[in-house]
């Protein structure tokens, strides 16, 4: 197995209400149902179990799922940090923030930095064509994220202001 890596770093100012927003990236369920590739996530304490949907690529498919614990500063700031359980090898996690910044009472700036690595059974040598692909799934995402988002406060016109992917 071979530990493919990749970050994306994300940026908008949402025209909505801090609490409003974090009342849904805080929710397990509403934060899977806005996010496409995950297909569920379940509270246990302070650790969350993130099950994602089928990902093919270049041959591979997987179903991973994954336990982060969640750290809450509400209403401005959740951190993740990928922590399986003891007796468990999980093939995918991530880590990292998503960040509300009040700019006034109806318009936060989110951020949102996160890191994703994959054990797959491919070689090194296709590290760059398997990090491309995870970037480019993972700018899609971010979209889509962006998009139900808009749609769930109920706000047209979205727009995800800046978009940067690192592959780390």
């Amino acid at each position: 197995m071979t530990t493919f890596t990749s970050r994306d770093v994300s940026t908008a100012v949402v025209p909505a209400a801090r609490d409003d927003i974090w009342a849904l990236v805080s929710d397990p369920a509403t934060l899977a149902d806005l996010t496409p590739l995950i297909d569920s996530i379940e509270r246990s304490g302070e650790r969350w179990v993130w099950q994602l949907k089928g990902i093919s690529a270049l041959g591979v498919s997987i179903a991973p799922s994954f336990t982060e614990r969640m750290t809450f500063e509400a209403p401005h700031l959740i951190e993740y940090e990928h922590v399986p359980p003891a007796d468990s090898k999980e093939l995918a996690g991530a880590h990292g923030t998503y960040r509300l910044v009040e700019l006034d009472p109806s318009s936060t700036r989110l951020e949102i930095d996160i890191t994703l690595c994959a054990d797959l059974p491919l070689p090194s040598l296709g590290r760059r064509a398997v990090e491309k692909v995870m970037a480019t799934t993972m700018r899609k995402t971010g979209d889509a994220f962006a998009a139900r988002l808009y749609e769930r406060l109920g706000i047209d016109g979205a727009d995800w202001v800046e978009h940067r992917t690192v592959a780390a």
